[in-house]
């Protein structure tokens, strides 16, 4: 991370303290730990690595807890919304969100400009294939068009009904509902002015079963959701895209938001590396075993999500994905802190992992 880079987040830690643990403005949650801990939040914390003066976060708390306790006494009387969690079954976490899902979208909108400005005009209509629900990406993509002057159309799809189905090996269910989400995309592709795409990798490759992607209008596709190899973006970027479409991929979710891809590159052999919205939200790729100790660049290592903003306070939680580290994104647009690369499921080389089509 350069110095400047550092700075910054150090900064922001600072900010982010003084008003989770204020009187005035904090999180009951944090509130409440600060009292029974007897610890001075603000006064102790103030630079990143502090944090591990607190607790890291666990998931339990957001699939237990009552949403009153992650309203920031700032926010108090503000309307809000609650996502949850998106492929996983059982009872899910929950974010609660005021801006910040519309705040990351559209600072992912300058990066299209920046570098995809062609395969995203600005004007063009989007497809969101992807799960919709209580999840926070329905809401951000259709902000992401809207920013970007267009409209956005929807199909209807619940990941966790997939995920529960293909964990009691009832695939023929599964084929039946993805043909017939698959089936409202070809039919809004058909009679739709649509341009942009979002979409899994596994929906579009059951997209391209169907029809014709680039023939159909679209020029860039948003891609998410699901692990990707460097092989599963060869197939989508040169067989399904033929060349003639532009792919970005991403990795996010509901806790962190949304970090953004290095653009892909057949010279690099489509290796993917992903950079965290510093400083509102932080990624290090930590030790397996020793987990308040980074790995070395280039090693695997499992990812460690820090989130920073006022609408939310999660320090030092442990993702149940590993990812290779990697170094900074120098230069014009770039990100100059560690990127993760190769993101996959925690243990995955070990055991087959179900994830669906999300």
């Amino acid at each position: 991370m350069s110095d400047d880079a550092l700075g910054i987040l150090d900064e922001h830690v600072r900010q982010i303290m003084a008003w989770h643990f204020s009187p005035e403005t904090g999180t009951p949650f944090w509130l409440e730990w600060a009292r029974q801990s007897n610890f001075d939040a603000i006064g102790e914390i103030n630079c990143f690595d502090d944090l591990n003066k607190i607790p890291r976060f666990e998931d339990a708390w957001l699939r237990k807890l009552g949403h009153e306790k992650w309203i920031p006494h700032g926010y108090k009387g503000q309307p809000f919304k609650v996502f949850e969690t998106g492929g996983t079954t059982g009872m899910p976490k929950q974010r609660l969100s005021w801006k910040d899902h519309l705040t990351d979208y559209t600072e992912f909108s300058r990066m299209l400009d920046n570098h995809y400005a062609d395969a995203f005009p600005h004007g063009s209509n989007w497809l969101m294939l992807g799960p919709t629900g209580p999840r926070r990406l329905r809401l951000s993509i259709e902000h992401l068009a809207n920013i970007r002057g267009g409209a956005c159309y929807f199909i209807d799809l619940d990941p966790r009904w997939v995920k529960s189905e293909l964990s009691q090996r009832r695939s023929g269910q599964v084929k039946q509902y993805m043909n017939h989400v698959i089936g409202q995309a070809v039919q809004l592709l058909r009679h739709r002015n649509i341009t942009c795409l979002f979409s899994t990798p596994r929906l579009l490759e059951a997209l391209d079963e169907k029809i014709n992607v680039p023939d159909s209008g679209i020029k860039g596709v948003f891609c998410g959701g699901t692990s990707m190899t460097p092989q599963v973006i060869r197939v989508l970027v040169e067989e399904i895209l033929g060349n003639r479409a532009a792919l970005v991929p991403t990795y996010g979710n509901t806790l962190m938001g949304l970090a953004v891809a290095k653009p892909v590159a057949v010279e690099e052999d489509y290796a993917l590396t992903y950079y965290a919205p510093q400083p509102r939200a932080v990624l290090r790729v930590v030790d397996l075993e020793n987990p308040d100790h980074t790995v070395g660049y280039d090693q695997w290592g499992r990812i460690e999500l820090t989130t920073l903003t006022r609408e939310f306070l999660m320090p030092r939680f442990l993702e149940r994905d590993e990812a290779v580290r990697r170094h900074p994104w120098m230069g014009q647009s770039g990100c100059s802190w560690d990127g993760v690369g190769e993101v996959r499921p925690l243990g995955a080389q070990q055991q087959m992992t179900v994830e669906g089509v999300y």
